[in-house]
């Protein structure tokens, strides 16, 4: 019989191989919305739950050894996704608009080591979210604030390895960063393109953007050649040779592309419909990427895609079990009280039989 240990370590193992290929993108509306979005992909589940953090809530980093890191309190309010139920914001927005997403980062993410001097100003992957949503009102506040805090090696609640993670920030005028942990120092990119992948670095994916200069919305024209006409077959001729698997540099490509020719909607609500629709070319379908470890087989897909409308303070979001858009009103809550709240992503899918509305 195996041992406990040896089954335990293989299932960290596999663990560490699974790949969440999450995608993020940010459109802006005729009336200058930034609406924000992203997908959220695993190879198990993450017991997602939308939380609510109030004013003044407090709260604490943790570090390796079970000790307190920083502890401080939320300046503002807060709505946003929790894994496992814990409570911290892995995914979210504030009361000021400014939203947060953390993003796998396999391979690269490489978190501080603890000393006397910075183990008070510690924080675990997901509580640095946590305190970004609830502290700043913009990316500028952010980037000036990055050297008062670190992120450690902590395994957060839930998670049988410990997670590794690059975050992208938006403020609500649209201007985003990119944050990645680079040899226990925290690297900060301007994101204008406001889209952000996995694995790897962000300045490579922009790097390779390179490569894709030809493709266009538009159509191409057909051309002669020796007296022979050569012309498209059909519509999207312009986007011959995008990429179009589930990579991380493909996925960005993709998406910093749709992004960049989305036709801009008039205001927050249809723009958010259209973040939506631009994030359904993002899902994954179950059993089209798969992860074998010792031959178990682990699929991974799309759990839930999120979008975040500053101006209004709506957290929308969707499941794999219920496509159904759903949506948490910051505005509706108390942002004063003392505790925090937490809300059900689970559901399932209602199908709506309309045959007797025939005209």
């Amino acid at each position: 019989m195996k041992s406990f240990k040896y089954i335990l370590l293989l299932a960290l193992i596999s663990f560490l191989h699974f790949a969440w290929a999450c995608t993020g993108l940010q459109l802006k509306a005729k009336d200058g919305t930034a609406i924000s979005g992203r997908t959220v992909e695993f190879g198990m589940n993450l017991d997602l739950s939308g939380l609510i953090i109030p004013r003044g809530y407090p709260l604490k980093g943790s570090l390796p050894d079970g000790g307190v890191g920083m502890n401080y309190k939320a300046k503002y309010a807060a709505v946003g996704g929790a894994l496992f139920g814990e409570i911290a914001i892995a995914d979210g927005m504030n009361e000021k608009g400014l939203s947060v997403g953390a993003f796998y980062f396999p391979d690269y993410a490489d978190y501080a080591e603890i000393t006397p001097q910075n183990k008070d100003k510690a924080l675990s992957p997901t509580e640095f979210p946590t305190w970004i949503v609830t502290q700043f009102a913009t990316v500028d506040e952010v980037r000036q604030a990055l050297n008062a805090v670190v992120i450690v090696p902590t395994i957060p609640k839930g998670w049988p390895a410990l997670p590794p993670f690059h975050y992208v920030v938006y403020d609500k005028a649209g201007k985003s960063i990119t944050i990645e942990p680079i040899h226990g120092q925290l690297k900060v990119y301007d994101n204008p393109l406001g889209v952000l992948t996995n694995s790897p670095t962000f300045d490579w994916q922009i790097t390779n953007l390179a490569n894709y200069i030809n493709l266009s919305p538009i159509n191409t024209l057909p051309v002669n050649i020796e007296g022979v006409q050569l012309k498209q077959f059909g519509q999207g001729s312009g986007m011959h040779g995008l990429p179009g698997d589930f990579t991380p540099p493909s996925r960005f490509v993709r998406a910093a592309i749709f992004a960049s020719s989305a036709v801009p909607q008039g205001n927050g609500e249809q723009t958010v419909l259209q973040v939506f629709h631009i994030l359904n070319q993002f899902d994954i379908p179950y059993g089209a990427v798969r992860e074998v470890e010792h031959g178990t087989v682990f699929p991974e897909y799309t759990l839930a895609t999120v979008v975040r409308d500053p101006q209004n303070l709506k957290y929308y979001f969707k499941t794999y079990d219920d496509q159904s858009i759903k949506f948490i009103d910051l505005k509706a809550f108390d942002v004063n009280t003392k505790k925090v709240k937490m809300i059900s992503m689970k559901g399932g899918q209602q199908l709506f039989d309309i045959s007797q509305t025939a005209g």
